[in-house]
């Protein structure tokens, strides 16, 4: 018998080979009692596999995985936004939370943008390009 999914788990999927995606990764930390697993998009974990069948582009954006629902780019942004702690990374008061979450939504096609110029420039090729390759 599967074991039921743990309801204060969270997998977060992210481009190991972005600079920035790799340093949000190691700083976002989820409030106590909260696990947080954190897995390379570029590996042959089956949750990226089971992302990428569920049809999400990784080069459109990271993965957060909880309770059985996926969050992508900007949603999974925002769904970090407002499970981290006073001490953490980007927790505000709700309020600011709103505020913050319409400006995620505006300005992460800029942070993709971004990502990918830097992807381009320290030569690395894009995750669905090496999928292709393989």
């Amino acid at each position: 018998m599967d074991k039921p999914a743990d309801p204060d788990a969270i997998t977060l999927i992210y481009d190991g080979q972005c600079p920035v995606c790799t340093a949000y990764s190691e700083a976002v930390e989820p409030a106590a009692g909260t696990t947080l697993e954190r897995i390379d998009a570029r590996s042959d974990d089956p949750l990226v596999r089971e992302a990428t069948a569920a049809g999400y582009d990784l080069d459109e954006g990271m993965i957060v995985m909880h309770d059985g629902r996926y969050y992508h780019g900007a949603e999974a942004l925002s769904f970090m936004a407002r499970r981290t702690p006073a001490s953490g990374l980007t927790h505000r008061r709700r309020s600011e939370q709103q505020a913050m979450e319409a400006v995620g939504r505006a300005v992460y096609p800029a942070l993709r943008a971004g990502r990918n110029a830097l992807l381009r420039l320290l030569g690395r090729k894009k995750i669905g390009a090496v999928d292709k390759a393989a």
